[in-house]
């Protein structure tokens, strides 16, 4: 019969990678943002509520806080790595400056007041249990955060019928994270991973449903918007093709543009050159 401690380890493991898969899901979101140089109507929220929770139990996990936990912090620490280039990614890609330099702000106050956090516990509580009760509780309100920043995209879906700015890769991982770190930190019992992943669960699953009832209205609405697009670019090449062919952009040319022709410039003949009407007559005579 397998130990609990082992089955524990085997579930943390599975664990990492599920979560690592999480950290990764929203790739395709960002070479998308990437290529067009802009976030669109993408929010950063998610991402700076990861950062944050990440870095916390990154501290949880270590052994002067609290020991046997070295799975959560491995992969709270790869996380940490993660979001921070997300993050990164996203401030190059926002266009309004007052949104850039507000973006900036919060991630360095996240730093700074997990870092004071952090000097605090270490200055002032000396046992484990006190330790782990304080970042313990902190971390969990940081997961609620985590795992409830997708209502203000599930309202955006409910508002527009369309799924498009929620990934479906970010929702499963999401949902299979926060079973599976439910399931580790039963036994031995951890409250304080339960309590954030338990929600977690709940919220991945209705993120899921979500998903699945406007996924038919989302596929309309792209194709309407590509069909949008083409008609768009066609009724631009007509536009430039009507202004090249309109005849009066030559009429309207200054009047300075055209060549003018001077005295010297006509071609002068000789006098003998022209024959007189006279002359004309005298031949005409003489035929008779």
């Amino acid at each position: 019969m397998v130990s609990p401690a082992v089955a524990r380890f085997a579930v943390g493991i599975l664990g990492n990678i599920i979560s690592f898969s999480l950290y990764l899901s929203p790739m395709p979101t960002f070479i998308r943002i990437c290529k067009k140089g802009s976030v669109e109507q993408y929010s950063a929220t998610p991402y700076l509520l990861t950062f944050l929770n990440c870095m916390l139990w990154t501290i949880y996990g270590m052994p002067f806080i609290q020991p046997n936990n070295i799975l959560l912090s491995t992969i709270s620490a790869s996380g940490c790595l993660i979001e921070s280039i997300y993050l990164m990614l996203f401030i190059i890609n926002t266009e309004n400056k007052k949104k850039k330099i507000t973006l900036i702000i919060l991630v360095l106050g996240e730093i700074l007041a997990v870092g004071i956090a952090l000097a605090l516990v270490l200055t002032f509580m000396h046992t484990s249990k006190d330790r782990t009760r304080i970042f313990g509780l902190l971390g969990d309100v940081s997961g609620v955060l985590m795992y409830a920043s997708p209502l203000a995209v599930m309202k955006q879906v409910v508002k527009t019928k369309s799924v498009e700015y929620m990934p479906l890769a970010v929702s499963v991982t999401c949902f299979g994270s926060a079973v599976i770190w439910t399931l580790y930190a039963i036994r031995p019992f951890d409250p304080y991973v339960v309590a954030p992943n338990a929600i977690g669960c709940f919220l991945g699953l209705a993120q899921l449903i979500l998903y699945a009832f406007y996924y038919k209205s989302t596929k309309q609405q792209m194709a309407a918007k590509e069909v949008a697009e083409i008609e768009k670019v066609e009724m631009g090449l007509k536009e430039i093709i009507v202004v090249t062919r309109e005849p009066n952009k030559v009429n309207n040319l200054p009047e300075n543009d055209y060549p003018t022709l001077q005295e010297n410039d006509y071609p002068t003949l000789a006098e003998n050159d022209c024959p007189t009407l006279k002359q004309k007559e005298n031949d005409f005579d003489t035929n008779i």
